[in-house]
């Protein structure tokens, strides 16, 4: 392909929005699915897509994401031609400072961008879960002869889009508003955080944004150059999600108990690939009940789960009832405990009878208790 990715995965402990959660793990390095992580989706999109070479711009956090990233194997980067760079930030002798926005985090790695060849870039965010070709949104912005191709969703009138940047097109497509997470939303088609941009032209706006010290791509490229750039609107019709707020991880994982949404990632080319685990199958022993569930490889269940995601390494104990939650990987819950609506953050030991319960939403839970005491 003509075009070489990059893949805005900083985000984490700022996202408050994300509780307990965001205090670990990036966003981009949030589990999905019971063996997958958000940012699989994104390197796998890039991979199908054959682009050959990609960039990760990572910040907080980011242990267990730069450990998930450690082999390019995975999502097959590696390559003599192209392959998997995960650039973090570093000081030198110009600069010292943290990636301040998502187009200073580009600024700041520009040299990687100049000494690429490919006339295109693919840029997208870490923290989404989707499935797309990116050749079909190059091909749209070749044939208007865009200067930026964003692409969009719509969304119903029921949803609640103000967390998202909203935006306007004319008949043919063109952006003619643009607003983000505005008070009120202007419409309900929202940008998905995927870019497509001609290198030089990318380059020459990342400059010039750090020349005026402007860090934030959306804001200081995509709203200001609106009315001097031919900016223009992809629309996706399938499904797409946003992981920015506890509810939003807690639908997207449960949306994978839908046979159709399985079926879409899991069972229709091209696949979704991620780094693999060398551990056994599921265990289910006497007395273990499993209801519209997804069990991952390494767990062993003893009691009753129903419409629940269980993540990797998961010991259910007898007489347990874990219903509507998601127990992270290498949690080990003991016996006769209740676990509902919730989520368990991995390597939490739940003592024996134990009950947590989501009342008025969902509950994380994140114990320190001793797995193992002589």
């Amino acid at each position: 392909m003509r075009a070489l990715g990059i893949i805005l995965a900083g985000g984490g402990v700022k996202h408050s929005k994300m509780g307990e959660l965001a205090q670990k793990r990036a966003i981009a390095a949030m589990p999905i699915a019971g063996s997958y992580r958000s940012i699989d989706f994104a390197l796998s999109n890039m991979t199908n897509s054959h682009i050959q070479k990609v960039a990760v711009l990572t910040q907080d956090n980011a242990r267990s994401l730069n450990e998930h990233l450690s082999s390019s194997k995975w999502w097959d980067f590696g390559r003599k031609q192209g392959g998997l760079f995960v650039f973090t930030p570093t000081r030198t002798a110009e600069n010292s400072d943290w990636y301040r926005g998502t187009a200073d985090s580009i600024a700041q790695n520009l040299e990687w961008l100049k000494d690429s060849h490919e006339p295109y870039v693919i840029i997208a965010s870490g923290d989404c879960v989707y499935k797309m070709d990116y050749n079909k949104v190059l091909e749209y912005h070749i044939e208007k002869k865009a200067d930026i191709t964003v692409v969009c969703k719509a969304f119903d009138d029921s949803e609640n889009v103000e967390r998202f940047g909203c935006v306007k097109t004319d008949d043919d497509g063109r952006i003619t508003e643009f607003q983000e997470k505005p008070i009120k939303a202007i419409s309900h088609l929202v940008s998905c955080g995927i870019y497509v941009v001609r290198r030089r032209q990318l380059i020459e706006m990342i400059e010039k944004a750090a020349e005026e010290n402007r860090y934030d791509f959306v804001n200081d490229i995509l709203i200001r150059y609106k009315d001097m750039k031919r900016i223009y609107a992809y629309r996706m019709e399938e499904y797409w999600k946003n992981i920015s707020t506890l509810q939003d991880y807690y639908d997207c994982n449960m949306d994978f108990l839908k046979p159709e949404i399985r079926n879409f990632f899991f069972r229709q080319y091209p696949d979704i690939y991620s780094k693999i685990d060398d551990l056994p199958p599921a265990k289910y022993n006497v007395g273990g009940q499993v209801k519209n569930s997804l069990v991952s490889s390494g767990s062993i269940i003893n009691g009753t789960v129903e419409n629940s995601i269980i993540f990797k390494k998961v010991f259910v104990g007898n007489n347990c009832v874990i219903k509507n939650s998601i127990i992270l990987n290498d949690v080990y819950i003991g016996d006769n405990s209740v676990i509902e609506n919730c989520i368990v953050e991995s390597r939490d030991t739940i003592r024996a009878g134990s009950v947590y319960k989501g009342e008025d939403g969902i509950k994380v839970v994140v114990e320190k208790n001793e797995r193992y005491v002589i």
